[in-house]
Formats: structure tokens, C-alpha cells, sequence
């Protein structure tokens, strides 16, 4: 009975270590260039050219109840990805210098 279980426990592990090297050697989910952006909003809230991130989430939390799964600088305005109570998933897309929301929920 030994030799079947070490069978099967080898075939497990040569199908599952290919997926756990490609999952180290995928790109982050957030972008290769996440970072620059993060340091262009901080300027940019530094300067007084962006509202805050925070306070854009705050606002999107009072007119939708949820959470936010992420969210990001894109060009001129922050994408926030949400995840409302009722279970809908909605992108939030608002204007990063004068925090009007433009499209979503």
C-alpha cells in the first residue's frame, strides 16, 4: 500500500510545483508600473493637485455601502474597484484633482 500512496502523492506534487513557479514569475496584478503611479499620486496630494485617495474611498463608502478591493491612479483620474454589500463588484472611476465621481455605481 506504501508504494501507491508515494505514487500518488509524487504525481500530485509534479502537477502542482509547474503552477507555483509560474505564479512566482507572474506580474503583479496591479501593473508593472504600480509604483511610479503610487509616488505620483503622493506628489500630487502633497502639492495640493489631488485629493486624497482616502477621502475619494470615504465618499464612494457613504454613497455605496462596500469596500474597496483596489484602487489606482490611471492619467487624471484614480480607478477604484469596490465591492458593494449587495455583492456587486463596481469600478469607480473620479476625477483625482476635483474628486467628482465620473462613472460607477
Amino acid at each position: 500500500m506504501k508504494p501507491i500512496r508515494a505514487l500518488i502523492v509524487a504525481a500530485a506534487l509534479a502537477a502542482v510545483l509547474p503552477d507555483a513557479a509560474f505564479a512566482q514569475r507572474r506580474p503583479d496584478s496591479l501593473g508593472a508600473d504600480w509604483r511610479q503611479q503610487q509616488d505620483q499620486a503622493r506628489g500630487g496630494v502633497q502639492s495640493g493637485r489631488l485629493v486624497p485617495l482616502s477621502r475619494v474611498i470615504e465618499m464612494i463608502g457613504r454613497r455605496v455601502p462596500g469596500r474597496v478591493l483596489d484602487a489606482g491612479l490611471e492619467g487624471d483620474n484614480y480607478r477604484v474597484r469596490w465591492a458593494a454589500a449587495d455583492g456587486r463588484r463596481i469600478d469607480f472611476i473620479v476625477d483625482a484633482q476635483t474628486g467628482q465621481i465620473l462613472s460607477g455605481g
